[in-house]
Protein backbone atom coordinates (compact mmCIF):
# COMPACT_ATOMS: atom_id res chain seq x y z
CA UNK A 1 0.00 0.00 0.00
CA UNK A 2 1.19 3.46 -0.91
CA UNK A 3 1.25 5.87 1.74
CA UNK A 4 1.85 9.71 1.38
CA UNK A 5 5.47 11.13 2.24
CA UNK A 6 4.18 12.87 5.64
CA UNK A 7 2.87 9.11 6.96
CA UNK A 8 6.58 8.05 6.11
CA UNK A 9 8.41 11.17 7.66
CA UNK A 10 5.97 10.71 10.52
CA UNK A 11 6.64 7.01 11.16
CA UNK A 12 10.44 7.06 10.49
CA UNK A 13 10.77 10.09 12.98
CA UNK A 14 8.80 7.57 15.65
CA UNK A 15 11.76 4.47 14.89
CA UNK A 16 14.27 6.94 15.36
CA UNK A 17 12.90 8.06 18.52
CA UNK A 18 12.90 4.09 19.36
CA UNK A 19 16.10 3.65 19.00
CA UNK A 20 17.18 6.81 20.52
CA UNK A 21 15.11 5.37 23.84
CA UNK A 22 17.07 2.08 23.96
CA UNK A 23 20.25 3.67 23.42
CA UNK A 24 19.87 6.21 26.15
CA UNK A 25 18.51 3.73 28.49
CA UNK A 26 21.67 1.67 27.95
CA UNK A 27 23.42 4.75 28.60
CA UNK A 28 21.61 4.90 32.30
CA UNK A 29 22.09 1.16 32.62
CA UNK A 30 25.76 1.25 32.21
CA UNK A 31 26.74 4.16 34.19
CA UNK A 32 24.60 2.61 36.99
CA UNK A 33 26.60 -0.26 36.47
CA UNK A 34 29.98 1.37 36.50
CA UNK A 35 29.41 3.51 39.25
CA UNK A 36 28.76 -0.38 41.19
CA UNK A 37 31.88 -2.02 39.80
CA UNK A 38 34.22 0.38 38.06
CA UNK A 39 35.51 -2.92 36.04
CA UNK A 40 33.46 -2.77 33.64
CA UNK A 41 34.72 0.36 32.71
CA UNK A 42 37.85 -1.05 32.33
CA UNK A 43 37.11 -4.26 30.48
CA UNK A 44 35.17 -2.40 27.71
CA UNK A 45 37.67 0.24 27.10
CA UNK A 46 40.54 -3.14 26.59
CA UNK A 47 38.09 -4.13 24.32
CA UNK A 48 38.10 -0.90 21.94
CA UNK A 49 41.80 -0.56 22.40
CA UNK A 50 41.74 -4.50 20.94
CA UNK A 51 39.35 -3.74 18.55
CA UNK A 52 41.57 -0.59 17.09
CA UNK A 53 45.07 -2.85 17.23
CA UNK A 54 43.07 -5.48 14.81
CA UNK A 55 42.30 -2.91 12.14
CA UNK A 56 45.99 -1.57 12.58
CA UNK A 57 47.49 -5.15 12.31
CA UNK A 58 45.57 -5.73 9.00
CA UNK A 59 46.98 -2.47 7.38
CA UNK A 60 50.27 -3.01 8.57
CA UNK A 61 53.08 -5.83 8.00
CA UNK A 62 55.02 -8.54 9.79
CA UNK A 63 53.00 -11.75 11.26
CA UNK A 64 49.54 -10.44 10.85
CA UNK A 65 47.69 -13.92 11.65
CA UNK A 66 49.82 -14.70 14.89
CA UNK A 67 49.14 -10.99 16.08
CA UNK A 68 44.98 -11.27 15.39
CA UNK A 69 45.20 -14.83 16.68
CA UNK A 70 46.93 -13.19 20.42
CA UNK A 71 44.54 -10.40 20.21
CA UNK A 72 41.43 -12.71 19.44
CA UNK A 73 42.16 -14.52 22.62
CA UNK A 74 42.96 -11.91 24.72
CA UNK A 75 39.09 -10.38 23.58
CA UNK A 76 37.50 -13.25 24.48
CA UNK A 77 39.16 -13.79 27.88
CA UNK A 78 37.78 -10.08 28.37
CA UNK A 79 34.49 -10.98 27.46
CA UNK A 80 33.96 -13.87 29.45
CA UNK A 81 35.11 -12.03 32.46
CA UNK A 82 32.58 -9.28 31.45
CA UNK A 83 29.78 -11.83 30.94
CA UNK A 84 30.78 -13.37 34.38
CA UNK A 85 30.36 -9.83 36.37
CA UNK A 86 26.96 -9.71 34.76
CA UNK A 87 26.36 -13.00 36.08
CA UNK A 88 27.63 -12.90 39.09
CA UNK A 89 24.90 -10.15 39.90
CA UNK A 90 21.83 -11.58 38.32
CA UNK A 91 22.25 -9.14 35.24
CA UNK A 92 20.81 -10.86 31.90
CA UNK A 93 23.69 -11.46 29.26
CA UNK A 94 22.89 -8.72 27.11
CA UNK A 95 22.51 -6.24 29.91
CA UNK A 96 25.19 -3.74 27.87
CA UNK A 97 23.44 -3.99 25.07
CA UNK A 98 20.53 -2.16 23.60
CA UNK A 99 17.48 -2.93 24.28
CA UNK A 100 15.41 -2.44 21.06
CA UNK A 101 11.92 -3.02 20.06
CA UNK A 102 13.04 -4.97 16.68
CA UNK A 103 16.11 -7.50 16.92
CA UNK A 104 15.79 -8.00 13.23
CA UNK A 105 16.45 -4.27 12.29
CA UNK A 106 17.35 -3.13 15.26
CA UNK A 107 15.28 -0.42 15.26
CA UNK A 108 16.63 1.43 11.76
CA UNK A 109 13.23 0.22 10.17
CA UNK A 110 15.34 -1.77 7.56
CA UNK A 111 16.99 -4.86 6.90
CA UNK A 112 19.84 -5.51 4.20
CA UNK A 113 18.23 -1.98 2.20
CA UNK A 114 14.22 -3.62 2.77
CA UNK A 115 11.56 -2.05 5.08
CA UNK A 116 11.58 -4.44 8.07
CA UNK A 117 8.45 -5.72 9.00
CA UNK A 118 8.14 -3.76 12.32
CA UNK A 119 8.53 -0.53 10.18
CA UNK A 120 5.85 -1.35 7.66
CA UNK A 121 3.71 -1.79 10.81
CA UNK A 122 4.47 1.50 12.06
CA UNK A 123 3.62 3.53 8.79
CA UNK A 124 0.41 1.62 8.86
CA UNK A 125 -0.25 2.38 12.19
CA UNK A 126 0.47 6.05 11.87
CA UNK A 127 -1.71 5.95 9.10
CA UNK A 128 -4.72 4.92 11.14
CA UNK A 129 -3.70 7.31 13.79
CA UNK A 130 -3.74 10.12 11.21
CA UNK A 131 -7.46 8.99 10.11
CA UNK A 132 -8.35 9.19 13.53
CA UNK A 133 -7.01 12.09 14.95
CA UNK A 134 -10.46 13.43 14.44
CA UNK A 135 -12.48 10.96 15.88
CA UNK A 136 -13.44 11.23 19.91
CA UNK A 137 -12.19 7.27 20.27
CA UNK A 138 -11.05 8.59 24.21
CA UNK A 139 -14.26 9.95 24.88
CA UNK A 140 -16.34 7.27 25.13
CA UNK A 141 -16.27 3.49 26.52
CA UNK A 142 -18.33 0.67 27.94
CA UNK A 143 -17.57 1.80 31.35
CA UNK A 144 -18.84 5.53 30.80
CA UNK A 145 -22.43 4.01 29.05
CA UNK A 146 -25.36 4.39 31.20
CA UNK A 147 -28.47 2.15 30.98
CA UNK A 148 -29.81 3.80 33.60
CA UNK A 149 -31.53 6.06 31.12
CA UNK A 150 -33.76 3.74 29.36
CA UNK A 151 -36.80 3.50 30.52
CA UNK A 152 -37.61 0.04 32.88
CA UNK A 153 -41.71 0.94 32.05
CA UNK A 154 -42.79 -2.30 29.81
CA UNK A 155 -45.15 -0.65 27.34
CA UNK A 156 -47.46 -4.19 26.91
CA UNK A 157 -47.54 -7.29 28.84
CA UNK A 158 -44.24 -9.70 28.40
CA UNK A 159 -42.50 -6.59 26.52
CA UNK A 160 -39.12 -6.17 27.54
CA UNK A 161 -38.35 -2.61 28.59
CA UNK A 162 -35.93 0.23 26.92
CA UNK A 163 -33.55 -0.62 29.89
CA UNK A 164 -34.02 -4.53 29.37
CA UNK A 165 -33.82 -4.53 25.56
CA UNK A 166 -30.63 -1.70 25.78
CA UNK A 167 -28.51 -3.77 28.35
CA UNK A 168 -29.03 -6.48 26.05
CA UNK A 169 -27.60 -5.20 23.39
CA UNK A 170 -24.77 -3.44 25.54
CA UNK A 171 -23.94 -6.91 26.68
CA UNK A 172 -24.29 -8.12 22.71
CA UNK A 173 -21.54 -4.71 21.99
CA UNK A 174 -19.20 -5.77 24.98
CA UNK A 175 -18.88 -9.10 23.89
CA UNK A 176 -18.66 -8.92 20.35
CA UNK A 177 -15.64 -6.06 21.46
CA UNK A 178 -13.77 -8.59 23.54
CA UNK A 179 -14.39 -11.93 21.34
CA UNK A 180 -13.39 -9.41 17.88
CA UNK A 181 -10.81 -10.68 15.20
CA UNK A 182 -10.71 -10.75 11.50
CA UNK A 183 -13.72 -12.90 10.78
CA UNK A 184 -16.09 -11.19 13.05
CA UNK A 185 -19.48 -10.10 11.25
CA UNK A 186 -20.58 -7.05 10.57
CA UNK A 187 -22.64 -5.05 12.41
CA UNK A 188 -25.87 -2.15 11.62
CA UNK A 189 -26.95 0.04 14.37
CA UNK A 190 -29.90 1.43 13.58
CA UNK A 191 -32.75 4.08 15.41
CA UNK A 192 -33.09 7.47 16.50
CA UNK A 193 -30.79 9.74 17.83
CA UNK A 194 -29.25 9.90 20.89
CA UNK A 195 -29.90 6.64 21.84
CA UNK A 196 -26.23 6.00 22.14
CA UNK A 197 -24.56 4.34 18.70
CA UNK A 198 -21.92 6.56 18.40
CA UNK A 199 -20.94 6.04 22.00
CA UNK A 200 -21.01 1.89 21.82
CA UNK A 201 -19.60 2.01 18.44
CA UNK A 202 -17.03 4.51 19.79
CA UNK A 203 -16.26 1.77 22.98
CA UNK A 204 -16.20 -0.71 20.73
CA UNK A 205 -13.07 0.61 18.98
CA UNK A 206 -11.44 1.84 21.55
CA UNK A 207 -11.40 -1.76 22.78
CA UNK A 208 -10.51 -3.32 19.48
CA UNK A 209 -7.60 -0.92 19.38
CA UNK A 210 -6.39 -1.96 22.82
CA UNK A 211 -6.43 -5.49 21.32
CA UNK A 212 -4.16 -5.04 19.10
CA UNK A 213 -6.41 -4.26 15.94
CA UNK A 214 -6.32 -1.59 13.23
CA UNK A 215 -9.48 0.19 13.56
CA UNK A 216 -10.28 3.09 11.08
CA UNK A 217 -13.24 5.27 13.21
CA UNK A 218 -15.09 7.33 11.20
CA UNK A 219 -18.62 9.91 10.44
CA UNK A 220 -19.79 9.90 7.07
CA UNK A 221 -20.26 12.90 6.72
CA UNK A 222 -16.26 14.06 7.27
CA UNK A 223 -15.05 11.10 5.37
CA UNK A 224 -16.78 11.60 2.31
CA UNK A 225 -16.18 15.18 2.94
CA UNK A 226 -12.53 14.52 2.36
CA UNK A 227 -12.19 12.25 -0.07
CA UNK A 228 -14.48 14.18 -1.95
CA UNK A 229 -12.24 17.52 -1.83
CA UNK A 230 -9.14 15.15 -2.13
CA UNK A 231 -10.24 14.46 -5.52
CA UNK A 232 -11.89 17.58 -6.93
CA UNK A 233 -8.39 19.63 -5.71
CA UNK A 234 -5.61 17.44 -7.46
CA UNK A 235 -4.73 15.36 -4.33
CA UNK A 236 -5.91 12.02 -5.85
CA UNK A 237 -2.31 10.23 -3.49
CA UNK A 238 -4.83 11.14 -0.48
CA UNK A 239 -7.56 10.23 -1.59
CA UNK A 240 -6.20 6.87 -2.63
CA UNK A 241 -4.60 6.37 0.71
CA UNK A 242 -7.68 7.24 2.73
CA UNK A 243 -9.92 4.45 0.49
CA UNK A 244 -6.48 2.00 1.10
CA UNK A 245 -6.91 2.58 4.87
CA UNK A 246 -10.78 2.07 4.86
CA UNK A 247 -11.03 -0.95 2.81
CA UNK A 248 -8.20 -2.95 4.45
CA UNK A 249 -8.00 -1.85 7.71
CA UNK A 250 -8.88 -4.72 10.31
CA UNK A 251 -12.02 -3.06 11.59
CA UNK A 252 -14.23 -0.10 9.88
CA UNK A 253 -16.60 2.26 11.60
CA UNK A 254 -18.97 4.27 9.38
CA UNK A 255 -21.06 6.55 12.20
CA UNK A 256 -24.43 8.76 10.90
CA UNK A 257 -24.23 7.06 7.74
CA UNK A 258 -27.07 9.26 5.39
CA UNK A 259 -26.51 12.73 7.74
CA UNK A 260 -23.93 13.66 4.95
CA UNK A 261 -24.51 15.93 1.88
CA UNK A 262 -25.08 13.25 -1.05
CA UNK A 263 -23.89 13.57 -4.39
CA UNK A 264 -23.55 11.38 -7.26
CA UNK A 265 -19.88 11.37 -6.04
CA UNK A 266 -20.16 10.04 -2.50
CA UNK A 267 -22.90 7.62 -3.41
CA UNK A 268 -20.10 5.77 -5.62
CA UNK A 269 -17.51 6.15 -2.62
CA UNK A 270 -19.35 4.67 0.24
CA UNK A 271 -20.67 2.03 -1.83
CA UNK A 272 -17.14 1.18 -3.69
CA UNK A 273 -15.87 1.51 0.27
CA UNK A 274 -18.55 -0.77 2.08
CA UNK A 275 -18.93 -3.43 -0.98
CA UNK A 276 -15.07 -3.82 -1.01
CA UNK A 277 -15.07 -4.65 2.08
CA UNK A 278 -17.88 -6.81 1.92
CA UNK A 279 -16.53 -8.97 -0.55
CA UNK A 280 -13.25 -9.49 1.00
CA UNK A 281 -15.31 -10.89 4.67
CA UNK A 282 -13.47 -7.50 6.21
CA UNK A 283 -15.79 -6.56 9.41
CA UNK A 284 -17.61 -3.04 9.37
CA UNK A 285 -19.96 -1.44 11.58
CA UNK A 286 -22.45 1.23 9.96
CA UNK A 287 -24.66 3.08 12.66
CA UNK A 288 -27.86 5.57 11.06
CA UNK A 289 -30.26 7.59 12.21
CA UNK A 290 -32.44 6.19 8.94
CA UNK A 291 -34.77 3.41 8.52
CA UNK A 292 -34.11 0.96 5.85
CA UNK A 293 -36.58 2.74 3.45
CA UNK A 294 -34.96 6.33 4.23
CA UNK A 295 -31.88 4.38 3.27
CA UNK A 296 -32.56 3.01 0.10
CA UNK A 297 -34.12 7.03 -0.77
CA UNK A 298 -30.71 8.24 -0.52
CA UNK A 299 -28.20 5.27 -1.70
CA UNK A 300 -30.92 2.80 -3.62
CA UNK A 301 -31.89 -0.87 -3.26
CA UNK A 302 -28.70 -2.02 -4.26
CA UNK A 303 -26.93 -0.88 -1.59
CA UNK A 304 -29.05 -1.18 1.03
CA UNK A 305 -30.11 -4.55 0.23
CA UNK A 306 -26.26 -5.67 0.17
CA UNK A 307 -26.24 -3.84 3.50
CA UNK A 308 -28.56 -5.32 5.19
CA UNK A 309 -28.35 -9.04 3.61
CA UNK A 310 -24.71 -9.04 5.16
CA UNK A 311 -24.82 -7.10 8.56
CA UNK A 312 -26.24 -8.05 11.80
CA UNK A 313 -29.29 -4.84 11.87
CA UNK A 314 -29.42 -4.16 16.17
CA UNK A 315 -32.19 -1.49 16.43
CA UNK A 316 -31.49 0.82 19.45
CA UNK A 317 -34.78 2.03 21.05
CA UNK A 318 -35.42 4.64 23.68
CA UNK A 319 -35.66 8.14 24.44
CA UNK A 320 -32.91 10.84 23.03
CA UNK A 321 -30.35 10.46 25.73
CA UNK A 322 -28.31 13.54 25.17
CA UNK A 323 -31.57 15.66 25.82
CA UNK A 324 -32.12 13.56 29.36
CA UNK A 325 -28.20 14.30 30.22
CA UNK A 326 -28.45 18.33 28.89
CA UNK A 327 -31.50 18.47 31.70
CA UNK A 328 -29.67 17.20 34.51
CA UNK A 329 -27.29 19.52 34.38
Amino acid sequence: MGYSMEIYSAAKKSMENRRLLAEQELDVRRDELVMRIPRVQKIEQELVHISVAAARSVFSGGDKESELSALKEKSLVLQDELKNILKENDLPENYLDPWYNCRECRDTGYVDGRMCTCMKQLVRQTAYEELNRISPLSLCSFESFDTGYYSKEKKAAGDMSEYDYMSKVFRFCKRYAMQFDEYSEGLLFSGKTGLGKTHLSLAIASSVIENGYGVVYVSAPNILSRLESSQFSGRSVERTEDEQLLQECDLLIIDDLGTEFVTKFTQAAIYNIINTRLNSGKPVIISTNLSTKELEDVYGNRMVSRIVGVLRKIEFYGSDIRQMKKMKK
